[in-house]
């Protein structure tokens, strides 16, 4: 069985693989502490422990993911975290990409559109002591326009284009961390920086493959 640092270790050379197409050699060292210190075991299935550590996804019911290690990585690196800012996160999950963005973020706002995986994330947030989430239900291509303007945002499911909404919400020169793609189909995650003036700028990273991201009615608690 797998254990923390065979999954640093997985991470460091999926890296090095595909920095012909990341431009990425290694991933920041604050990146790196943070998948290091984040129990990944406490956000996977009580039956999948022994995979906890695997460079994979993992189902974590209602038809969604924990993302692979490498994955959470590379998109938390692609942000460009300061410990100043203020993240949003489109898609909690199970609450893993959450945790790793709080310990690098001042503040992370997540929006889960499936009441009970967004309940059973806080209810983990809790548990583990992290104190500057602020999770709730609601529809992803809207955002979470009461807390914005946010300093990056990102978004854990693939999208057939960028909502205009999260583009509003991202302060000027930020960063938003999106897979574009048909669902089940081709998928290219990119990186939309938003400049003051003028067209985004946009850049293409890998071919990945993500759940969708659904378009439901609203459902605030």
């Amino acid at each position: 069985m797998k254990n923390i640092h065979h999954m640093l270790e997985d991470i460091r050379q999926e890296i090095l693989l595909t920095a012909f197409l990341t431009g990425r050699k290694t991933l920041s060292p604050e990146v790196m502490e943070a998948m290091r210190d984040v129990p990944r075991e406490q956000f996977v299935d009580p039956g999948m422990i022994s995979l906890a550590f695997d460079n994979g996804p993992l189902p974590i019911g209602y038809g969604q993911t924990i993302s692979q290690p490498f994955i959470v990585a590379l998109m938390t690196d692609l942000l460009a975290i300061q410990p100043t800012d203020a993240i949003l996160e489109i898609g909690t999950g199970s609450g893993y990409q959450t945790a790793i963005l709080s310990l690098l973020a001042a503040r992370v706002y997540t929006l889960e559109v499936i009441e009970d995986l967004s309940l059973e994330a806080a209810d983990r947030f809790k548990k583990l002591a992290y104190q500057n989430i602020h999770a709730r239900v609601g529809n992803g291509y809207e955002g979470w326009p009461e807390q914005a303007p946010y300093d990056g945002i990102i978004v854990t499911a693939a999208a057939p284009y960028v909502p205009d909404a999260l583009i509003d919400q991202l302060k000027a020169g930020g960063r938003l961390v999106i897979p574009l793609g048909r669902p089940f189909g081709h998928q290219e995650l990119i990186v939309l920086e938003k400049l003051a003036k003028g067209p985004h700028k946009i850049s293409k990273i890998l071919d990945v493959a993500f759940v969708p991201l659904v378009d439901h009615p609203k459902k605030w608690h």
